[in-house]
């Protein structure tokens, strides 16, 4: 469920369910007729899921070879991808270059992914900088990280219809909030306008983050591999109010 959950494969699940409540009442009610086409239907329903759900087994297959069942993901990756996303967001944030960037976390991004070009590279500072250079075919849309690799570029993400999100605030923000208010993906987001840094997670926004809190929350959310809880967000949210206030 949570590979599919974002994917186009999550509406045709609610359609099969509703299918099954349809055949449920049409028993109930006595409906020969109607049971008897949802008999037929979910009769041949197993080889219509496998065409109609094959590049979600595909997906799942491969996510299962890559899960932690068989492989531990080493801590070094983690690491290395902190190090290249903090070169790649200081530099661009000193120089007021736009940047939006979503690292996939539990939920799937595959029907956000199916919108951007596919680059399918190693995650580099150098990379994600000359992504973001204005005027350049890949720097508007976002950048979605998966499994540590660049997967695609120019990729379209929702935007939040949120009415509290300050105006001041772009599209990049808005997208940052509305990925974060459908998953459970990380969003940064590089200001154009003022070079500000801001990570978007679980419909928190946080603006203008300093150097250490950015690199202690990527830290804290992309190189340790014990599974966050809500509360670890939670302290840091009031770590980082804290500060804010004084």
């Amino acid at each position: 469920m949570r590979l599919m959950q974002g994917t186009k494969a999550f509406t045709l699940i609610r359609g099969v369910a509703i299918l099954i409540v349809v055949k449920l009442v049409a028993m109930y009610v006595g409906l020969t007729v109607i049971s008897w086409l949802t008999d037929q239907i979910i009769n041949w329903g197993a080889i219509m899921l496998v065409i109609v759900f094959q590049p979600e087994i595909r997906r799942g297959l491969e996510h299962l070879g890559r899960s932690q069942f068989f492989k531990v993901q080493a801590n070094q990756e983690g690491v290395r991808l902190v190090e290249q996303l903090d070169d790649a967001v200081q530099y661009m944030s000193k120089r007021k270059i736009g940047a939006l960037i979503t690292i996939e976390m539990d939920t799937g991004l595959e029907e956000y992914i199916e919108t951007g070009i596919s680059i399918d590279a190693v995650v580099s500072s150098a990379l994600l900088i000359n992504t973001f250079i204005p005027n350049t075919p890949l720097h508007d849309g976002a950048v979605i990280i998966k499994d540590d690799r660049v997967a695609v570029a120019a990729a379209y993400l929702p935007l939040s219809d949120n009415p509290t999100i300050p105006k001041a605030l772009g599209t990049r923000h808005r997208a940052g909030v509305g990925i974060s208010e459908v998953t459970d993906a990380l969003t940064i987001i590089v200001s154009e306008e003022t070079g500000g840094i801001t990570i978007t997670r679980n419909s928190e926004l946080m603006q203008d983050l300093t150097h250490e809190d950015f690199l202690k929350y990527l830290e804290v959310h992309l190189v340790s591999n014990e599974q966050k809880t809500s509360w670890a967000d939670r302290l840091f949210f009031a770590s980082w109010f804290k500060r804010k206030e004084h």
